[in-house]
């Protein structure tokens, strides 16, 4: 999309690094890789949530091989941009030394909302989810292109 000497750092910090946080990396991976390098971490990790792993195959999208991880364990690299997608990441959120631009979109959590819905149900939720975060990550470019400038 636009020339760089490196790729933009982005890091998408959720609670449990399962769910939100996973589809939203995946979505930068596939949609924005020309552009930015991206991660997700959690508070804590909980694991890759199969549900959301399963909606976002359904799109083309595998994030079965990516880490989930605490925020702990992620290289030490410049940040250009933290993006926490969940109110309580964003109360939790560690300092993270030269991060360029934090942003911050909460989007509901699927795991919570579902508990006691059937397979259907669950299903339409995790996509909602799935297609709001893809939505959001299409619409970084606006964010990373300043970041240009500055790396």
């Amino acid at each position: 999309m636009f020339e760089t000497t490196r790729k933009i750092n982005v890091l998408f910090l959720c609670t449990g690094n399962s769910c939100r946080s996973q589809m939203a990396e995946g979505w930068a991976r596939t949609l924005l890789s020309d552009d930015c390098v991206a991660y997700s971490a959690g508070i804590v990790a909980h694991g890759i949530n199969p549900m959301a792993a399963r909606v976002m195959s359904e799109a083309g999208v595998d994030i079965t091989t990516q880490l989930s991880q605490r925020i702990e364990q992620l290289p030490v690299i410049a940040w250009d941009m933290v993006i926490t997608v969940c109110d309580n990441a964003r109360e939790q959120c560690p300092y993270l030394p030269g991060v360029a631009i934090t942003l911050h979109h909460s989007f509901d959590d699927p795991p919570s909302l579902t508990t006691n819905m059937n397979e259907e149900d669950s299903l339409k939720v995790y996509r909602r989810v799935h297609n709001e975060i893809r939505e959001f990550v299409s619409a970084l470019p606006q964010y990373l292109k300043p970041l240009h400038d500055l790396v």
